[in-house]
């Protein structure tokens, strides 16, 4: 009799563990906390981003959503830590466009931004600007800019971030779309590179507009183009590289979410639709506008698209330029 109570014991002890697990597995997407992580350190625009995002979807998931700054590497610190996270939704990370750039300027990258992510939402977009001084490029149109670029090749200095940057892929794109060479000096950081064009040690720049609107609007600098396909609200007079006749050119600086591949479908389309959701409260659109930033809501598939462009996109400008970091 005891040994028979004993089974039946063991049996429902099993059973009820059984179904706790059941049930844990079965509540509803998010549990718990989710971690977002930024490869950015905190201050700028990604920083910007994430923290109205995570808190607007905090609110929404009424769970925490912890930005966490994982800086470093050009970013692939960060994106190394969620390509080898859990699939299961609870940490995503916020890619920039160097999520793409590293796949093929960095030789021993330990993930593939192809492989070990999937796609989640493009947040936002914003073109770079070609800026250039006056005192060392008097020219005020693209045509002239190239003319100088050819009479000097190889000799008119350009800014970067750092070798290997957006800015830096983006000068390396339109010299193989122009036929022109110029002389790269990366700094460590854009704002350095800045100060040193407008002083006049460098000639041009691809810089972010945040960067260098204040200098554009007191005429130290000069704003010939913006690198996306129309202009933007904030320099309606500034034509696009497109409209200067280069019709193929496009660059963005551009931020979006991913998460490890494998993450189940019906969380990326309840992540993808909140994001959205998100991004169409008036409050967030006023606040990303001012930052220069134009909203991109849309599917996982459409972003997908978006990265294959720029797959395409930058693998032929680091080929082409030969850009190698270790």
């Amino acid at each position: 009799m005891k040994a028979l109570f004993l089974m039946l014991r063991a049996v429902c002890l099993v059973g009820c563990a059984g179904l706790a697990s059941s049930l844990a597995y079965a509540q509803p997407w998010p549990a718990r906390p989710v971690k977002f992580v930024v490869p950015f350190a905190p201050g700028g625009q990604s920083d910007v981003v994430a923290r109205m995002v995570a808190e607007k979807l905090a609110a929404r998931w009424s769970q925490p959503v912890v930005v966490e700054n994982k800086a470093g590497a050009a970013t692939t610190i960060g994106a190394d830590l969620v390509a080898k996270a859990a699939a299961d939704g609870y940490t995503m990370l916020l890619a920039p466009a160097p999520f793409v750039i590293t796949q093929y300027a960095y030789p021993k990258l330990p993930y593939d931004s192809r492989r070990d992510f999937t796609p989640v939402a493009l947040l936002v977009t914003n073109p770079l600007v070609v800026v250039t001084n006056p005192g060392r490029m008097p020219g005020q149109s693209v045509a002239e800019f190239v003319a100088q670029l050819k009479k000097n090749p190889g000799a008119m200095p350009y800014g970067t971030p750092g070798n290997g940057s957006l800015p830096h892929l983006a000068v390396a794109l339109f010299q193989l779309q122009s036929g022109t060479e110029a002389l790269h000096v990366p700094y460590k950081g854009g704002g350095p590179a800045v100060v040193d064009l407008v002083a006049g040690q460098m000639s041009f720049m691809f810089a972010s507009p945040l960067e260098v609107m204040p200098h554009v609007t007191s005429g130290k600098l000069r704003a010939l183009a913006v690198t996306g396909d129309q202009r933007v609200s904030y320099w309606p007079q500034v034509p696009t590289l497109v409209e200067s006749g280069y019709p193929q050119y496009q660059a963005f600086a551009w931020f979006g979410v991913v998460v490890a591949a494998a993450t189940p479908r019906d969380i990326i389309t309840r992540m993808n639709a909140d994001i959205g959701a998100v991004l169409r409260l008036p409050d967030v659109a006023e606040r990303l506008k001012a930052q220069g930033a134009d909203v991109a809501t849309g599917t996982p598939e459409a972003f997908g698209r978006f990265l294959d462009a720029e797959h395409q996109r930058w693998s032929a400008a680091v080929k082409a330029a030969n850009i190698t970091v270790q």
